[in-house]
């Protein structure tokens, strides 16, 4: 994520030190390679910019990486893949890096193994398993953060982690983060994460990963994807790393509800302490996991914490997961995959977890295979290119050693699985100890959490040989004969989790039986309720009680065949086309950047029918070489379909939209293709970092009437109370009996919230004029102006003695028969009880506040007892009283008051039931509950304790 770069031409030993020669010489012949004939017209020099000077893309990278490393005999950190722009970046990060030692990962100890424990079974919420293993085994060792297989970061037990957490939780709630607001994640894989993660969660709001920036090159892009990710989700703060925050501006200038950019170092720096929400509701939103889609577009999948857990407990009874297990990863944490598969998973087994940027994994794909070796890992899972990076780019001589047969299974899911790809990787590594049946091909979709299907464990993968005119012509699954050599292979991805459904339908929706191609449907306790204020993607998403995963499948035996998207599916001539096997099948073409081939149909308004569309990515651009490259294209996709495609478009390296986990974004690329902007170079990046401020420049002028508005209402407010106060303090010093004073402060009150232009509803049961308490939640400064406002009669407010005190608000609220009460001294407090049961003894409505203060968090804390006490010794009703939109009018530590409706809700008064001490206990619970039904706000739980006077946070 750094944004510091060498100065072009300039390495850290000088301008003309040996690796400088040496890079430079092997960036020459590797542009030779790519590029050809056009190579003699490129000057590779420090100077030059990989991406736009040299044409190396992100595997050019890896592979650039690589040969450096093994020539130069060092080893560059993950980072060099994503933050080197130039040559010069390039040659100063080796300048600055060791020498590679000798020590080879075998000759490694192993981690001791640790006891085996059970799992929290029990538990209904994420905090509550963390809890939970914290209670038992706070010591535990619970993941180890890698840079690679050898190279530990940070570890975490789970102590550490809830502390960690804890510590998180409490920096968002004094930043006013209450439960349920959105708080956006975009964090590398580090120790932060988690505890972030957690931390968010504590604080009983929702986590929202999204990814960070992996090039700067294309930081508009990330931007722009993100601010849409952001307004979706109306994300209230953003925790990134320190690096980043300066990303938080234009992040802000894009989102209107982002209130603030921090850190974990930030939230944490003051050490702030504060009451934690109690996090028990199990159908509460747990985090929101947004799949891959365009830019305009997102779709954020709302999962509960029994969403989770039932997929984690169901994937694991699938894997017979245990605490003796040792799961690595380099899955992305911002991926549903890599965040419940891997960790979340890991966190409730209380198995091992050992992870490393995905970055370490795509500069050298050996660090995943040697952290598997090293640390004895018996899971691990990776979508199908990293098997097939495996075989591609893992030298022989980079491995000796290795030693994979811990492995209990390996999942191979998040894209299609190819059958290819999964014979490949076993027959090169069943040397290495690798075992076929550990190899476990599977379904998934965000929609249903992470997993949906699963093979059965110790069984090869289960590969089904079906004829290519049956299933593409009449969506007929037939079995092909031996000796068909054209027929499609397809690979089981096994059988639904315990509890979860699947059915095949046709268009009609009408099931359909074994073999007959369809839309593939599920449902079950892992099944998202809808998506994020997208009501009507979530309409088409739920059909009658199961819902559409937009994929194309078949069932035979049991086992579920998934075919392909239906989005992505092309139509020519009544046929069915599978864009992936084209574009498996032209990625193999020498000079096609592989994983950079999309295959997409559109539709030809003469025909009706779809005109098939192949985009390649190449590096060259001789004439000669990209002429014979589209004929070779032509052939290998006419050997598939039968016909040629329409038009074969030949583009430059990262021209193919993707994903955050590389899969390719067929719609991004037709939508490219459409608007005539294949092949639109990336502007560098101080245009970019310009183009966001500018973007973010209309929706803050757009702010400003608001601004304007505002800050005139608040002048206005202000005037109105000061007036209206002082216009009731003469009244009530003035006026000889009580009732007339209170008829003129509620006249008074009235009038100031009407000249405010504060609606002001009261609904429910009608307030008695006395012998009754009245009990209200305390949320903001204009509450007891509210209840002026709205009470009937005499009525006695509880007021703290402070105010006692006061040279202006003493006499007046003495005046006003107000009972005053001693907060801090329990002698004084016992005093002051009696008085107030004295008042409500002699017939007066008391008025007590009984969360006793308030907090600038939304939100109902517990009640003091004090006031029930009260009335259970007098014997009198208590009557519940809700008000709502008080906080937001003028809120705690907030002087700067805003327009809000105001309604009050009044409830059947609440008799006693006794004057012991478990019956004032009942009756609080009893009221609180009532008024906690009606106020709007979570519940904090905990007592909210005032400060003494004098006294600092």
């Amino acid at each position: 994520m750094s944004m510091l770069h060498a100065e072009p031409g300039v390495s850290a030993a000088g301008a003309d030190s040996r690796s400088q020669r040496e890079v430079i010489d092997i960036a020459r012949e590797f542009v030779r390679e790519l590029q050809g004939q056009r190579a003699r017209a490129i000057d590779v020099t420090p100077r030059s910019r990989l991406d736009r000077d040299l044409g190396i893309d992100s595997l050019g990278r890896t592979e650039l990486i690589l040969r450096i490393e093994r020539a130069l005999r060092v080893r560059l950190p993950p980072a060099a893949i994503s933050e080197v722009e130039t040559l010069a970046d390039l040659i100063a990060m080796i300048d600055a890096t060791a020498p590679r030692t000798s020590a080879s990962p075998l000759a490694m100890r192993p981690p001791e193994s640790l006891p085996q424990v059970s799992a929290p079974i029990d538990a209904q919420t994420l905090t509550q398993v963390l809890d939970w293993h914290v209670a038992r085994h706070p010591d535990r060792l619970h993941l180890t953060v890698l840079e690679d297989e050898s190279t530990v970061l940070g570890t975490m037990t789970y102590a550490q982690l809830a502390r960690a957490a804890r510590g998180v939780a409490a920096g968002l709630i004094a930043r006013d983060v209450s439960p349920g607001d959105r708080i956006a994640l975009m964090l590398p894989t580090c120790v932060d994460f988690f505890s972030a993660f957690m931390g968010v969660l504590y604080a009983g709001a929702i986590p929202v990963p999204i990814y960070p920036p992996a090039r700067l090159s294309q930081l508009e892009e990330h931007i722009r994807r993100q601010a849409g990710i952001l307004r979706n989700a109306g994300a209230t703060l953003l925790i990134t790393v320190p690096e980043a925050l300066g990303l938080g501006a234009l992040l802000r200038g894009q989102v209107d509800t982002l209130r603030l950019v921090e850190s974990v170092a930030t939230l944490t720096a003051r050490g702030e302490a504060a009451p934690l929400p109690p996090v028990t509701d199990t159908d509460a939103t747990a985090f929101i996991q947004y799949t891959s889609g365009s830019t305009g577009d997102p779709k954020g999948v709302v999962l509960s914490h029994a969403n989770l857990l039932a997929n984690i407990r169901a994937l694991g009874a699938a894997l017979d997961a245990t605490s003796a297990d040792i799961f690595v990863s380099w899955l992305p944490l911002y991926h549903d995959l890599g965040l419940i598969g891997a960790w979340l998973g890991s966190l409730y087994f209380a198995a091992s977890f050992y992870v490393m940027s995905p970055l370490s994994f795509l500069v050298r794909p050996e660090s995943w295979l040697w952290a598997i070796h090293r640390f004895r890992a018996t899971l691990s899972a990776a979508p199908n290119f990293a098997y097939e990076l495996c075989v591609d780019k893992v030298d022989d001589a980079n491995i000796r050693g290795l030693d994979l047969g811990s492995l209990r299974a390996v999942a191979n899911g998040a894209e299609p699985v190819s059958v290819q790809t999964l014979r490949r990787f076993t027959a090169r590594f069943e040397t290495y100890g690798f075992k076929p049946e550990a190899m476990c091909p599977a379904y998934g979709l965000a929609e249903n959490t992470v997993g949906l299907t699963f093979p059965p464990l110790g069984r090869p993968p289960l590969v089904d040989r079906v004829d290519r005119e049956s299933l593409s012509l009449k969506g007929v699954a037939a079995p092909a004969k031996p000796d068909d050599r054209a027929a499609l292979e397809i690979v089981s991805c096994g059988q639904p989790l315990a509890g979860h459904e699947v059915r095949i339908v046709d268009e009609l929706g009408r099931e359909q039986g074994d073999r007959r191609e369809g839309r593939l449907e599920f449902r079950g306790p892992s099944a998202t309720s809808g998506y994020l204020g997208n009501a009507a993607k979530t309409r088409e998403l739920l059909r009658a009680g199961w819902l559409d995963s937009g994929d194309q499948a078949y069932v035979a035996g049991g086992e579920v065949f998934v075919t392909g998207r239906i989005k992505d599916m092309i139509i020519r001539a009544g046929r069915h086309i599978y864009p992936q096997e084209i574009e498996a099948a032209v990625g193999d073409i020498l000079g096609v950047v592989k994983n950079g081939v999309a295959a997409f149909g559109v539709v030809n308004p003469a025909s009706g029918t779809e005109r098939t569309v192949i985009l390649a990515e190449t590096a060259t651009s001789d004439p000669a070489i990209r002429k014979a490259l589209q004929d070779r294209v032509r052939e290998v996709t006419t050997d598939i379909l039968g016909s040629p495609p329409d038009e074969v478009v030949l583009a430059p390296p990262r021209t193919v939209p993707k994903t955050s986990s590389g899969k390719i974004r067929r719609g991004a690329a037709r939508e490219l293709y459409q608007h005539g902007e294949i092949g639109t170079q990336q502007r560098g990046l101080r245009w970019q970092l310009v183009r966001l401020f500018l973007a973010g420049v209309g929706p803050r002028l757009s702010r400003l009437p608001r601004v304007a508005g505002a800050l005139l209402y608040a002048g206005w407010w202000w005037s109105v109370i000061v007036c209206v106060a002082a216009i009731a303090w003469l009244a009530v010093m003035v006026l000889p009996k009580l009732a007339w004073r209170w008829t003129a402060v509620r006249g008074l009150a009235r009038a100031a919230l009407a000249v405010l232009g504060v609606p002001l509803t009261v609904s429910g049961e009608r307030v008695p004029t006395g012998n009754a308490v009245v009990a209200l939640n305390h949320a903001s400064y204009a509450d007891a102006l509210i209840a002026a406002a709205v009470l009937p009669g005499t009525p006695a407010f509880l007021a703290k003695r402070e105010f006692a005190r006061q040279i202006i608000a003493g006499p007046f609220l003495r005046r006003l028969g107000a009972v005053f009460v001693e907060r801090f001294d329990v002698a004084g407090s016992l005093a002051d009880a009696l008085a107030a049961g004295a008042s409500a003894r002699a017939g007066r409505l008391l008025v007590v506040f009984p969360e006793g203060t308030f907090t600038r968090r939304a939100g109902l804390t517990d009640f003091y007892l004090g006031a029930f006490k009260i009335a259970a010794e007098a014997g009198l009703p208590i009557v519940p009283g809700a008000i709502r939109g008080a906080r937001s009018m003028l809120r705690s530590d907030q002087w700067f008051p805003r327009w809000s409706a105001i309604q009050v809700h009044f409830d059947a008064p609440v008799r006693p039931a006794g004057a012991d001490f478990p019956a004032v206990v009942r009756l609080r619970e009893e009221v609180r509950a009532v008024i906690l039904r009606h106020c709007g706000e979570p519940d904090l739980g905990g007592l909210a304790k005032p400060l003494p006077p004098g006294a600092t946070a």
